[in-house]
């Protein structure tokens, strides 16, 4: 069963995930995207953006397994 959960006040673009992760470029989050090691993300229209909460969760992965 799914969890429906409300929008957040706003998804997130690969710049964001820039700034928020101090990332070198955007073309990181592109490469993480074609690899499928990054957050999950989805396309409106052309335009690819990040769900915070997905974003969250996947870092939270991430320093799970450094634990």
């Amino acid at each position: 069963m799914r969890v429906k959960r409300p929008l957040p006040d706003q998804y997130l673009t690969p710049e964001d995930l820039v700034i928020l992760l101090r990332l070198p470029s955007v073309e990181t989050v592109y490469q993480w995207r074609r690899k499928g090691i990054g957050p999950r993300g989805f396309r409106v229209g052309r335009h690819l953006r990040f769900d915070p909460e997905d974003v969250r969760a996947w870092v939270e992965s991430l320093m799970e397994g450094v634990a």
